[in-house]
């Protein structure tokens, strides 16, 4: 185990992540592999996101309340690989159904608290926050790889038990973190006094529609890509390379960001999303997956880091928990319904549902260009 600080954060986000990347490809095909429709996959999949709209902000609220961020994160972790396990057995809409719920209450909480913690550590000691956040980023590619090489040969549901022990992993990982958390805060109040702040809801509402403009690609891209005759492999590796180019912005795009700020970061996200959805919803052929694909570091890694800098700038300590949870549920919930939509919208047109997602990252763009909604 690493004695640095910055070297312990980089442990926990290379097993979170790791377990991110088994989740997001892979646990949708389980599904499908199980007989469920893709109504019935968006459906569970929404159900979840439903959920953890109130269990990620109560897990923050707890953790700022005891001042224990690490224990509440290392139980939700604990706890969400259990779920994974059931995952691997479970094998009707009840049972899928039931393992999801069970995950999206205890795995709600654990992101954005490492997340708030981190960011409240780099500030204190002056690391780079993003190249930490990297080498998470690295183990998501890792970790993708690994699942598609495991569904190809042992099956769909064999990606569970990978899962699983990533998460286990997280948890250990949570717990060796070192001192540092806030001071509990006394008193009610924690959600109102974070709703008060004006720049966490201009992030907020940028972050939901930008962030919640992957949610068919979350929950139908493997999906689709199967179905057009792409190998579970390959399918992995894409997922892999679309992180790839997320490192290298994490890892070495301090200067860019610096330049560009969260308002700039944000707009690059936004046209970016327009170009990558529209590719996604017309052609399967792999040089345009790959070009789509590679246009994930502006998608999610500039819209990432602009919310980064926003809430390391804007949000108290005291409140850092439940504001990172808090903004994960608003994300959560414009990713539910877009993703109960996409559900529809996919057994209807197919992959005409990704310009639906396009059309999300098109009003985050007039947003941004109408008013100068995000600072630097």
């Amino acid at each position: 185990m690493p004695t640095t600080t910055a070297g312990r954060y980089a442990v926990l986000f290379t097993s979170q992540f790791a377990a991110v990347g088994v989740l997001l490809p892979f646990i949708p095909p389980l599904m499908a592999a199980a007989g469920l429709s893709p109504g019935e996959v968006a459906t569970i999949l929404a159900i979840g996101g439903a959920v953890r709209l109130v269990s990620g902000p109560l897990g923050g609220r707890i953790a700022d309340a005891l001042g224990q961020p690490r224990g509440v994160m290392a139980a939700g972790a604990a706890i969400a690989g259990g779920a994974a396990m059931l995952y691997g057995v479970a094998g009707s809409f009840a049972g899928l159904l039931a393992a999801n719920l069970v995950f999206a209450i205890a795995f709600a909480c654990v992101v954005p608290l490492g997340d708030a913690m981190a960011l409240r550590a780099a500030r204190a000691e002056g690391w780079d926050y993003g190249r930490v956040r990297a080498v998470g980023s690295a183990a998501f590619i890792v970790a993708a790889g690994v699942a598609g090489w495991l569904a190809e040969g042992a099956g769909a549901a064999s990606v569970a038990w990978l899962l699983a022990g990533a998460l286990l992993a997280a948890a250990v990982a949570a717990l060796r973190l070192p001192p540092g958390e806030a001071p509990a805060r006394r008193g009610g109040g924690a959600l109102r006094a974070v709703l008060a702040l004006p720049e966490f809801r201009r992030v907020l509402a940028i972050s939901a529609l930008i962030q919640g403009s992957h949610a068919a690609y979350y929950a139908f891209g493997s999906i689709h890509w199967e179905r057009a005759g792409v190998a579970p492999s390959v399918i992995g590796m894409l997922w892999a390379w679309s992180v790839v180019v997320e490192v290298a912005l994490f890892a070495w795009g301090r200067p860019l960001a610096d330049r560009a700020g969260a308002r700039g970061l944000a707009l690059a996200a936004a046209a970016a999303g327009l170009l990558r959805w529209g590719i996604t919803a017309e052609s399967v052929a792999l040089p345009a997956l790959v070009v789509a694909q590679a246009l994930h570091a502006a998608t999610f890694g500039a819209m990432h880091l602009a919310t980064m800098r926003v809430m390391q700038r804007a949000i108290p300590a005291q409140v850092a928990g439940t504001a990172q949870t808090l903004l994960a549920a608003g994300i959560g919930a414009v990713m539910m319904a877009a993703t109960l939509a996409a559900g529809w919208g996919y057994q209807a047109i197919g992959a005409g549902v990704f310009w639906g997602m396009a059309g999300m990252c098109a009003v985050g763009a007039c947003i941004l260009a109408s008013r100068r909604t995000l600072s630097s």
